[in-house]
């Protein structure tokens, strides 16, 4: 485990990072702006070693141009239509950062876009903490976040979120990593399976209509594993940023939480057999095939990321739930801890 200042913000404030490492020669780093998980690589089986994320080696290209790479999103991750919700009875408007008419990620300066302080660390783990004041970004109460990556086994990455308020407010945070499983341009040809029958159906602006549809016989039929690549009707790529409910059928503890781990997804790379395995207590995922990468200046590989660079699989509640109450419940009262524990394994 190392710990060094990997860059520095406008206003002088130092951003330390830390390096974790395994035996058997998995790796992350982990820096404390935006909680942001910049580099993670695993072992192979003929061992070598590769790379699993998008990520930036200059600190100064994630607030110039990190789409939520690898961060911790909040408030609340995902999008709350117009940026509004009533919580016992009182209103509350949020920043509209998406096109001027949502909410999107706790609204343009949430968690993943500002610093976190690391509170602790060993060779496998670390832990990041933020506290989010009372009226922050417009919702109530205030936030204290505490947010551990460790490294488990051999190659399983371990996120584990946990908050407390002292005024009742709504709380959804979701890891936002891309993952690519091999070094070629894109995850299109990339095995894809999740463990879910049912999608919340979207309009223009990704916005849940409140209802839910069936995946078979449609695109977003992942209940086996398949390519992500797929075309539309009129030729062109279907894109991929919707959410699924999961079925949670898979089930094993979770530990300490005594929350279940469900089985959320796989991914498999046909480049090099790499596979990985997401198990997470959540009840939905958010599944973004990265269409709309396009970022400017080199990632980590040397190249810039174009459109489905990585694919983002981010376990949460369903989106604008605060205002769809036939869903799972986001709320988080005093006296409550909000719990989340997600674990990304990988076998090459």
């Amino acid at each position: 485990m190392t710990k060094a200042v990997i860059g520095t913000l406008a206003d002088g404030t130092p951003i330390h990072e830390v390096t974790l490492r395994t035996p058997a020669g998995a790796e992350a780093k982990v820096m404390e702006w935006g909680a942001v998980l910049r580099d993670l690589v695993v072992p192979l089986h003929d061992g070598g070693r590769q790379r699993v994320v998008l990520g930036f080696a200059d600190f100064a290209d994630y607030p110039a141009h990190s789409p939520h790479m690898g961060a911790i999103a909040g408030r609340y991750a995902n999008r709350i239509a117009e940026g509004r919700f009533v919580l016992d009875g009182r209103s509350y408007q949020l920043p509209l950062n998406q096109n001027g008419r949502h909410s999107l990620h706790g609204g343009g300066q949430g968690f993943g876009v500002r610093p976190w302080t690391i509170v602790d660390h060993d060779e496998m783990s670390v832990t990041l903490a933020l506290v989010s004041p009372d009226g922050d970004a417009g919702y109530p109460g205030t936030l204290r976040v505490w947010c551990r990556y460790s490294l488990e086994g051999d190659a399983t990455l371990r996120v584990e979120l946990s908050a407390t308020t002292d005024a009742a407010t709504v709380l959804n945070l979701a890891h936002h990593s891309y993952f690519r499983l091999d070094d070629g341009p894109d995850i299109l040809d990339h095995e894809l399976q999740v463990g879910a029958d049912l999608i919340t159906p979207v309009d223009a602006d990704l916005i849940p209509d409140g209802s839910l549809a069936d995946v078979a016989g449609t695109p977003f039929d992942f209940r086996k594993a398949r390519p992500i690549r797929h075309a539309a009707a009129d030729g062109a790529r279907f894109s991929y940023d919707h959410n699924y409910m999961l079925r949670r059928e898979r089930c094993e503890p979770s530990g300490k939480s005594g929350q279940a781990l469900a089985f959320a997804a796989s991914l498999r790379s046909t480049r090099n057999g790499l596979a990985m395995e997401l198990w997470t207590t959540e009840p939905a995922l958010q599944v973004y095939d990265g269409a709309g990468l396009d970022t400017p200046v080199p990632g980590l590989d040397g190249r810039r990321y174009g459109p489905g660079a990585g694919i983002a699989l981010e376990p949460q509640h369903v989106p604008d739930s605060p205002n769809l109450p036939h869903f799972p419940s986001t709320v988080l009262r005093p006296g409550e801890v909000y719990r989340q524990v997600s674990e990304y394994r990988f076998d090459g």
